[in-house]
């Protein structure tokens, strides 16, 4: 046997000529989806222990397989592995190496199994775990949005529709819009999660298999919630893969919404916020510049994830059933996809608790702007002024005060009388900030005592949710 044998490959018994060099790189995997070698090893102990149930092997095949990996998982951990990619992935070199160590009966491990159930089970272990993983970080930033929410329940600000001034609102209201935001990622990933959790191992190449497998056995073993009902299906499915994507991507376009928020309140402009200094650069050239680096790059790394998203779903949408090699082009969005997801989600976690508010900025901004006008028409309303008249009342009221540069509550009760005549001298109550978001005292209102209400509500269904 020559050294480029195809011999030496475990499939490499019907070819007669050795695999071109750059071939061999171009179709390994091993250099990404080492990343799996953990829930790799997961899935072959499960493995022995049911082949071993079902009388395929002994028990004493079976210990000596567990340790086998036990000890190849210690060494990869310790950074004392030898990858090769002559080996193409890591289900090959984990399974090459076990042979070494133990001879005979690291052969017999594969019996039942194909590498495409293999690769669909740790993919499915390894994001079960990594959606975990999410949804935790996912929380953490939720809590930090509470705090601000009950600590700002009464600090003004303006709310904008088209980016104009529109109606005043409270900064802890805005925060639990955000934190509304993100429950329903929350949701939606768990749901995922479900779909996530059922096995493929036992499907083997796309047939199943002529040895009498008990999959349920191995699906309770891995914590799976059942097995695959199709083994065609099993094995050419990638749609829990496309579908974490899609929810990872919709957790980023909320908080690349977000981060531009923050960039616009943080800049002199606005002055609604002061991100804490070590969240942001400075410049090579600028000295007073502070820079919202971190908002900045989670608003960009969104287009990355989405990209991935669409990437994942034009790979799948021409391959018939079942396995084909194109499914290797899975790994490397959907792990950049976790990745990108958990940092954003860590640094947002980390960044939002420590804002820095700027109340009088705020309120200041939300007094301008006529951001009363529409509590003048509800005013008019309440008098017994049909709606559309009242709303042509304030736009004659809106533009007396452009013109002389004066907000709502700065007229004389002479000159709005002289729009209405119902107005009296109570307007002015409505006329005020406080007064206006006061008056939206309502479930799901901008009222402080609202806010409270709210806040104290999200926090029992956190507690309630157990995760």
């Amino acid at each position: 046997m020559t050294e480029n044998s195809n011999t030496d490959k475990p499939w490499g018994g019907r070819f007669s000529e050795s695999t071109d060099a750059f071939v061999e790189a171009f179709t390994a995997s091993v250099n990404f989806d080492r990343r799996l070698y953990q829930y790799d090893i997961q899935g072959s102990q499960a493995h022995a222990r049911m082949l071993a149930k079902v009388g395929v092997l002994s028990d004493a095949e079976r210990d000596i397989i567990l340790e086998g990996l036990d000890r190849i998982g210690q060494a990869i951990a310790q950074g004392e592995f030898e990858w090769s990619v002559r080996l193409e992935d890591v289900h090959m070199n984990i399974e090459a190496r076990l042979t070494a160590l133990i001879g005979e009966a690291g052969k017999k491990l594969h019996t039942g199994r194909s590498r495409n159930d293999q690769v669909a089970t740790d993919l499915r272990l390894y994001l079960r775990e990594q959606i975990d993983a999410v949804c935790a970080e996912i929380r953490r930033l939720q809590n930090g949005l509470l705090l601000i929410a009950e600590r700002e329940a009464e600090t003004i600000m303006p709310g904008f529709t088209h980016l104009q001034v529109a109606m005043p609102v409270t900064f802890g209201h805005h925060m639990l819009a955000w934190f509304e935001n993100l429950q329903r990622d929350h949701q939606r990933l768990l749901e995922c999660r479900k779909r996530v959790n059922i096995m493929p191992l036992g499907a083997a190449a796309l047939a199943g298999t002529s040895f009498p497998i008990d999959r349920h056995y191995t699906a309770k073993l891995l914590g799976f919630d059942c097995p695959t009902e199709n083994s065609l299906d099993a094995v050419s499915d990638r749609d829990f893969a496309i579908e974490f994507c899609s929810c990872a991507a919709l957790v980023l376009v909320h908080l690349s919404r977000f981060s531009e928020e923050l960039i616009l309140w943080a800049s002199a402009q606005f002055d609604f916020i002061d991100l804490p200094d070590r969240f942001c650069t400075g410049s090579s050239i600028m000295p007073q510049k502070k820079n919202p680096d971190v908002p900045e790059l989670v608003r960009g790394k969104s287009g990355r994830v989405i990209g991935h998203l669409v990437g994942l779903l034009t790979l799948m949408k021409g391959q018939p059933l079942a396995y084909n090699k194109d499914n290797q082009e899975d790994k490397e969005p959907l792990f950049d996809s976790v990745d990108t997801l958990l940092g954003c989600l860590r640094a947002f976690a980390d960044m939002v608790p420590a804002l820095q508010v700027r109340t009088e900025s705020m309120r200041r901004a939300a007094a301008s702007g006529y951001a009363t006008a529409t509590d003048l028409a509800d005013y008019l309303v309440r008098k017994g002024v049909a709606f559309r008249d009242a709303h042509e009342i304030v736009g004659m009221a809106v533009r007396a005060g452009i013109e002389t540069g004066r907000d709502l509550s700065e007229m004389q009760l002479a000159e709005l009388q002289s729009l209405s005549p119902v107005i009296q001298s109570d307007v002015f109550q409505v006329l005020t900030v406080e007064g206006s978001v006061s008056a939206r005292n309502h479930f799901g209102g901008t009222a402080p005592e609202q806010v409270r209400a709210a806040v104290a509500r999200a926090r029992n269904r956190l507690r309630d949710s157990g995760n």
